[in-house]
């Protein structure tokens, strides 16, 4: 398949969960077992397409840096266990190291909350030509914050700050940096995996049952499990407050990880080939050094 056709065909599997407008967006609408009409006996072909969207994606972010003009943000959020170590992981597999960093923002630091909520995220932010993979995010201040309110205690902030509008203005902060990064050049892609609390309970016993997945359970992920309703309301919040055609969500449907790894790849390739990325020109001074120095490699042809 040609790359246009990847890219056409990416469209139109990333469109049905993308959110540009959050006002009529309701999570409950989103069915997180979804695989848009595939089954299980499609895997293999699902793996196949996957592969060929990650070779699309290598040959878009070659271009991406050395263009060195746009910058891309992708930023996940979701529940424990819904899998964005592994989307991470296999959709940027062929991404070439020089041009991607990926961090991971865990309990903010005692210098960072010595700071603006925003600070820890921005000192990372990627350069022009990169693509930077935010595990978690600023969203965290709007998510894990507004569902354990205790934690602005620990904020420093002064008390008249933290009023009851304190969520509306974080996501009006939020929506404005996200409109200046739009305007710098960086492309804000952001996904929620949407796991259903069963198929979270399904992944957790995996790692209580398997010796090699026992590193990654955590007693707190259990604990966190008893306000997951709370954190439904809070992320469907979040996405209605600052999903926007220059920012958007992706709402992933997060319980078959096969599905949800070939969903997001196909949203970054149609971003990026929306971009109408190109290498850049030559121009006739730069031409002239490159037969200069093409003469020269041939003059010295066989010799040390």
């Amino acid at each position: 398949m040609e790359q246009k056709e990847i890219v056409e065909v990416a469209r139109k599997f990333s469109a049905p969960y993308r959110i540009t407008d959050g006002k009529k967006f309701r999570l409950r609408d989103v069915d997180p077992n979804d695989t848009a009409g595939f089954k299980d006996e499609d895997k293999p072909r699902a793996k196949e397409a996957l592969q060929m969207g990650v070779d699309a994606l290598s040959q878009l972010q070659e271009v991406l840096y050395a263009q060195d003009r746009w910058s891309v943000l992708l930023i996940f959020q979701a529940m424990d266990a819904a899998g964005k170590d592994g989307a991470i992981k296999h959709v940027m597999s062929g991404i070439n190291p020089q041009g991607c960093q990926v961090t991971s923002f865990k309990t903010p630091s005692a210098e960072d909350l010595d700071h603006d909520f925003m600070w820890r995220c921005v000192r990372h932010l990627p350069e022009r030509g990169r693509i930077g993979v935010f595990n978690r995010s600023y969203y965290e201040e709007v998510l894990v914050v507004r569902v354990h309110q205790e934690i602005l205690q620990r904020q420093k902030l002064p008390a008249t700050l933290v009023t009851k509008r304190i969520w509306e203005e974080r996501y009006e902060d939020i929506g404005n940096f996200e409109r200046y990064l739009t305007r710098n050049g960086t492309i804000v892609l952001k996904f929620f995996l949407n796991v259903s609390k069963k198929e979270q309970r399904k992944r957790f016993l995996e790692r209580l049952d398997k010796p090699e997945k026992n590193w990654k359970f955590s007693q707190a992920d259990v604990a966190e499990r008893a306000h997951w309703d709370d954190y439904m309301h809070a992320y469907e919040e979040a996405i209605r407050a600052t999903a926007a055609k220059h920012a958007p969500w992706y709402v992933v449907p997060a319980d078959n990880k096969w599905f949800t790894r070939i969903v997001v790849a196909a949203a970054i390739i149609d971003q990026l080939a929306s971009l109408d990325l190109s290498f850049p020109k030559i121009d006739a001074a730069k031409r002239q050094e490159l037969e200069a120095a093409r003469a020269a490699l041939m003059q010295g042809n066989g010799s040390h």
